[in-house]
């Protein structure tokens, strides 16, 4: 097994690639949606339809990958996925109804949520292994893989129809796959540390007690992954509906959000050091708190942008922690259960938000998303404590 300093190096190396191409493959097929639509001549409502195959399919493989993980190993299980969703994500501009779009994305949406849970359960191992925070690291990739994915969609979106695009990422995806995946392949799963493995053998087992632990984790994830999903769908209408800019200022808004929370992911390791997790937990959704308040009631465009960026660094390390904590419980499922609920709150947060703004208005409607941040503290507070017992 994997002991050495160098092994370790290249198994942290390898699974931020895959956490990096899994956020590239996403933002590309996301950045080419408008294109697709046209394409397939769906409505919004059935474009809408047709884009919860995405969430469908996640949502179902998540729960059984971790029992694949538990069986066959999260490396092993992660490369297939890695397969799957570089060979999907070229489906989509090659169908020319909303429900075929549906029934693609169902494809592409069940290696998403695969490999989302294959490669968070190996990196919770390595985590045991180096015995330092560094879970943020990982999901700090993946958003820098989004920003790249989604930069270079944007440059290509003029010059490159969706089907050639998308299957230029096929391509990229593959090779990256192969590469890494070799590595990987050969890196058996990390062995916790020696005077570690009695207290950590425990607790990996699902239990009367790890579960609801879990459970709760995975609620912390819920209220981090509902504010993403709300930021990203109505943060630009908010600053351009309520606070009258322009299209292309109203865009920054979630661009501010977006680039804090890498920040505070590249950050994360050294603030879980110094803090440990409880602490960063309660600060964290605190402070994401403060922020989406700032940013919601705000009467100025400037203070409504510094509002997301605090938001973002309070939100940004919230569900790497969750995760982590409910795998270090009970393994591949523990994280299985935690990405799920997360994976559901980013689904409820945007149409929750719609609704909201109907019955009140829209900014009103985004402080839910500080409500469930504080939410996430005072959560975190006693679940962290209780799990640290």
């Amino acid at each position: 097994m994997p002991g050495t300093r160098t092994d370790l190096s290249r198994l942290r190396a390898t699974l931020t690639t895959f956490f990096a191409l899994d956020g590239f493959l996403f933002a590309g097929w996301v950045v080419r949606i408008p294109a697709v639509k046209e394409q397939t001549g769906a409505s919004a409502s059935a474009l809408g339809l047709a884009l919860l195959g995405v969430s469908a399919g996640a949502v179902v493989t998540m729960m059984l990958t971790g029992r694949l993980c538990r069986r066959y190993g999260s490396h092993p299980v992660t490369v297939v996925c890695g397969i799957l969703l570089s060979l999907s994500v070229a489906l989509p501009p090659l169908t020319h109804s909303a429900l075929a779009l549906g029934g693609v994305l169902l494809i592409f949406g069940s290696a998403y949520g695969g490999i989302n849970v294959a490669f968070n359960s190996a990196a919770v191992d390595l985590v045991h292994a180096v015995r330092r925070p560094i879970m943020p690291s990982f999901h700090a990739a993946f958003s820098l893989g989004g920003m790249t994915g989604a930069g270079l969609g944007a440059l290509v979106a003029g010059s490159l129809s969706p089907t050639r695009h998308l299957l230029g990422l096929t391509v990229i995806g593959l090779l990256v796959t192969v590469v890494a995946g070799r590595v990987l392949l050969r890196i058996p799963p990390p062995a916790p540390p020696k005077d570690a493995r009695q207290s950590t053998s425990a607790p990996r087992r699902p239990g009367t007690r790890a579960r609801p632990l879990v459970i709760t984790f995975g609620l912390i994830a819920l209220c981090t992954a509902y504010g993403e999903g709300a930021l990203a769908d109505w943060s630009a209408l908010h600053l351009k509906q309520d606070l009258g800019t322009t299209p292309g200022v109203a865009a920054a808004g979630y661009s501010c959000f977006a680039l804090a929370m890498t920040i505070g992911r590249l950050t994360g390791t050294r603030l879980l050091e110094r803090l440990g997790q409880t602490r960063t937990l309660v600060a964290g959704g605190a402070t994401a708190a403060a922020g989406m308040l700032l940013g919601a009631l705000a009467p100025a465009l400037w203070a409504a942008l510094a509002g997301f960026v605090i938001a973002g660094l309070g939100l940004a390390n919230l569900f790497p922690v969750a995760v982590e904590r409910a795998g270090a419980l009970s393994g591949p499922e523990g994280v299985a259960t935690a990405s799920t609920l997360g994976y559901g709150g980013m689904l409820l947060g945007p149409p929750a938000i719609g609704f909201m703004a109907d019955w009140f208005s829209l900014p009103i409607a985004l402080t839910s998303v500080a409500a469930l941040a504080a939410t996430a503290a005072v959560v975190g507070l006693f679940v962290g404590r209780a799990a640290e017992r």
